[in-house]
């Protein structure tokens, strides 16, 4: 691999700042925290952090809302922070990416501001307006993610700005190329200060229908039993619009005039979202993206190898990066655990699964130690979804608590303050990184050996992914010339035919024989060909 492929089967670690670790004392993770225990993230292996957003905001959407791209929130420290902290990762051999926000902003964002006062002033066209219908009823029937329409009315200019999310998260028009040009600036600000790269949030959310047409509803039979009623539409042009391609292209060759720097888009479609990976990683566009197929309950061999093999099928020059948790769903080992026998167990074969699995790979902090959900009540939450949709689905802040560094002291080690901004608890405490750092049989120190034996062997990290026809519950596959890899996806025996002779990189709860392989539950094996 080149240096300017660095990103290519690499992982990256997601750190959520408001979790990660508190130096100021105040209960919020904040940026010199970060700093702290940028060590620790190096010792796991990982190639690259992913920064959730940490510019000036209102915190109305915890970051997602921001009205400064060029600017550190005060909440998490200053710009010399931020650099001090891009100087010591690259010193460790790590990679930065930060969390880009650019289909909204915050109304708060004064081009926002300016952009409401009236129909005709510079900003106008900046954001995206629509007119009443004639009964007063909004522009189109798109809904917002939070509930509600996507629309809300202005005073002001006498008509409804759009909003996917919340109502202080207006949507920019990407139709505007004065738009365009702005976040592609502001992106280059961030470049010339030696990011490494972009994670884009919802990019498929930057351009929307001119006509503003009514989405359909949603076809597919789930819809009519969705949690959200955002769900039970058709996100036909809302969404996912044919020019955001153009737009990708653009931001590639932004990209292009520095050296090794990277993209990783999300998609957020409910029913095109693989498709629209490899769209979006063909031809020139984002180097690589992820949706929400693998973030769901789904633990099957079908699903897993369905989804791969589509991407590839689709998009043979395309790439993903493949992740289980992120700080907007539940913690996979929870998600996962009804097909595990124990969580430690589904916690290091849902690892060696995703680190397996042809792509990149990213990491959601905390996942290495096996952590799940914790239970809030409903006076412990902060975020506007959990509260919206109470109580259920289940909220993001259940998986945003804080990270437990210690078992035992003030706040798990997290911070030194009377209270966090979300309470750290004692099922959370008993996986902490200091209950694990000495067990060499711990989810912390297989994280670390696992990603060891793929750095080392290129094979799975950008080999070739053939998927083998084995029966339920099993899924095996070879990666490029060299592995094969085996996993029990269930808590029963099985039994797995190897298809030449080979010697164990890795196997738990298995055991190898001449010409095949004894799976326990959960069991798997990672294999050299000899």
């Amino acid at each position: 691999m080149s240096q300017d492929d660095w990103w290519k089967g690499s992982v990256t670690y997601q750190i959520y700042p408001r979790s990660f670790m508190d130096a100021s004392g105040n209960g919020v993770g904040d940026i010199k925290g970060i700093i702290s225990k940028l060590d620790y993230v190096a010792s796991l292996g990982v190639d690259a952090i992913w920064l959730s957003p940490v510019f000036t905001s209102p915190m109305r959407d915890m970051g997602y809302d921001v009205s400064d791209y060029l600017d550190i929130d005060p909440l998490f420290g200053t710009l010399a922070d931020f650099d001090a902290m891009i100087e010591k990762a690259h010193a460790l051999g790590l990679k930065i990416i930060v969390d880009q926000v650019i289909s909204h902003a915050s109304d708060q964002h004064p081009f926002f501001e300016e952009s409401r006062q009236s129909r005709d002033n510079p900003k106008a066209d900046w954001f995206v307006w629509g007119d009443a219908n004639y009964d007063g009823t909004p522009p189109s029937n798109w809904m917002s993610i939070f509930g509600g329409p996507a629309w809300t009315w202005d005073t002001r200019r006498k008509q409804y700005y759009m909003h996917n999310f919340l109502s202080t998260q207006p949507d920019w028009n990407f139709h505007n190329p004065e738009v365009q040009d702005y976040h592609l600036e502001c992106m280059e600000f961030w470049l010339k200060r030696g990011v490494d790269g972009f994670r884009l949030d919802t990019v498929n959310y930057y351009f929307h229908d001119k006509l503003l047409r009514d989405n359909p509803a949603n076809h597919f039979e789930w819809g009519p039993d969705a949690a959200k009623p955002v769900d039970m539409q058709y996100c036909l042009f809302s969404k996912s619009q044919p020019e955001n391609l153009a737009f990708l292209e653009r931001l590639r060759t932004l990209l292009d005039k520095y050296d090794a720097r990277t993209t990783v888009g999300e998609v957020g479609d409910n029913h095109q979202s693989i498709d629209l990976m490899g769209q979006y990683t063909s031809e020139g566009r984002l180097h690589m993206a992820y949706s929400f197929e693998l973030l769901g309950p789904d633990y099957t061999p079908e699903h897993f190898r369905s989804r791969i093999e589509r991407f590839f099928d689709g998009a043979p020059d395309g790439w993903p990066c493949w992740a289980f948790s992120n700080h907007d769903v539940p913690r996979h080992a929870g998600r996962f655990l009804p097909n595990g026998k124990s969580l430690d167990a589904i916690a290091k074969q849902s690892a060696a699964l995703l680190l397996t699995f042809r792509g990149s790979v990213c990491l959601y902090q905390g996942e290495e130690l096996g952590l799940v959900d914790t239970e809030l009540e409903f006076h412990e939450l902060t975020d506007v979804q959990g509260i919206a949709y109470w109580p259920e689905p289940v909220g993001r802040d259940n998986n945003r608590t804080p990270i437990p560094w210690t078992k035992d002291g003030p706040n798990a080690g997290f911070s030194d303050a009377n209270a966090t901004w979300l309470p750290v608890k004692a099922p959370a405490k008993a996986r902490a990184v200091d209950q694990q750092e000495t067990k060499s049989d711990s989810v912390l120190n297989f994280y670390r050996r696992f990603l060891k034996m793929r750095q080392a062997h290129e094979d799975l990290r950008t080999g070739e992914q053939r998927f083998l026809d084995l029966p339920e519950p099993l899924l095996g596959y070879e990666r490029g010339n060299g592995f094969v890899c085996l996993f029990n996806l269930s808590k029963r025996k099985a039994t797995a035919k190897l298809p030449y002779a080979v010697e164990a990189e890795v196997a738990e709860a298995a055991t190898l024989g001449k010409d095949r392989v004894d799976l326990d539950p959960n069991g798997f094996l990672v294999a050299k060909r000899l």
